[in-house]
């Protein structure tokens, strides 16, 4: 499988030298440092929005073909975190997935359901404060357990692929560690944060095993504004993505070719409110991708949301 440029090599040099060196960008989700729990008997509920666009399948006209994936998708993700110990967090997040599906000369089919939810645990394994700030890593763990829905239909009655249905039908189990760095270069609002996360998957609906993914997302954040009581703070900067699918198996037969990496960049901003609420937007675009007969790579990943944390004594 060859990797092959989406822009021009000097654009991909152009946008490799933002992401190290200009002002940083934050995680896309409920928290801007993802290393970090909530603090014991601390609380907060998010919605997220993503809006992710792929590439068409090409030279692929009427039926659908197994391993195709959503030309566009979006997910309504609902977050519930729960500090119930120190170091240790506990996440229940439920998304709402809308998946379109395009075809050259054949009506465009579209799905919306539940999703898969997933229970996660999160502990911070490290942790050191010093002058130049606060450096902490963690690991997150948990079952993608099967509530989505899998049984939609395009207009014709014809059950979807299970690439395309809102759930998988498969417990799956996802892993992540988390790294954050305040202080680079002794700049003390300057934020390395890096998030490798796996989606290790088995054997669902229509007797499909979806390839596991990897995602590693490293943002680099700066606040260019934090109020005297840190009740409003501003993060923004570029982002650097690395996602990778494995092949599809459909009835015990791997599917060649559906599976690949892509390179994406892009820029998040995440602005705290007022005490407790934060809203962000990242956007992310392809620079690279490889070039698998059936792989869908991602073109674009638009992503907004809004976080209220609370104290919660149980």
């Amino acid at each position: 499988m060859r990797f092959r440029k989406a822009i021009g090599w000097g654009s991909c040099l152009w946008l490799t030298l933002v992401v190290l060196f200009c002002a940083s960008a934050t995680g896309q989700g409920p928290a801007p440092e993802t290393a970090a729990p909530l603090f014991p008997g601390g609380g907060l509920i998010s919605y997220n929005s993503i809006f992710t666009t792929r590439r068409l399948l090409p030279g692929i006209s009427g039926g659908i073909a197994v391993t195709a994936r959503p030309t566009f998708s979006h997910e309504a993700d609902v977050n519930f975190t729960w500090g119930f110990y120190r170091d240790f967090d506990l996440t229940v997040l439920i998304p709402i997935v809308t998946n379109h599906f395009d075809r050259a000369a054949t009506p465009a089919v579209e799905a919306t359901g539940l999703g898969d939810a997933m229970l996660l645990v999160k502990y911070r394994s490290y942790r050191r404060d010093s002058p130049r700030g606060t450096t902490q890593a963690s690991v997150t763990f948990g079952p993608k357990i099967p509530t989505g829905r899998t049984d939609l239909a395009d207009g014709n009655g014809i059950r979807l692929p299970s690439s395309l249905q809102p759930g998988s039908g498969s417990t799956d189990l996802f892993l992540a560690a988390n790294w954050t760095y305040t202080g680079l270069f002794n700049i003390r609002r300057l934020v390395a944060d890096e998030e490798f996360h796996s989606l290790i998957r088995s054997e669902g609906t229509q007797a499909t095993r979806l390839g596991t993914d990897l995602e590693s997302r490293f943002w680099l954040s700066y606040r260019p504004y934090e109020s005297k009581n840190g009740a409003r703070e501003w993060f923004i900067g570029p982002v650097l993505t690395w996602l990778h699918s494995q092949d599809d198996r459909t009835a015990g037969v791997t599917q060649s070719g559906s599976g690949g990496d892509a390179l994406l960049a892009g820029i998040t901003t995440y602005v705290g409110v007022r005490s407790g609420m934060h809203v962000w937007l990242g956007a992310d675009w392809d620079v690279a991708h490889s070039t698998g007969t059936l792989f869908m790579p991602v073109r674009r990943h638009i992503s907004f949301g809004i976080t209220q944390q609370f104290r919660l004594h149980l």
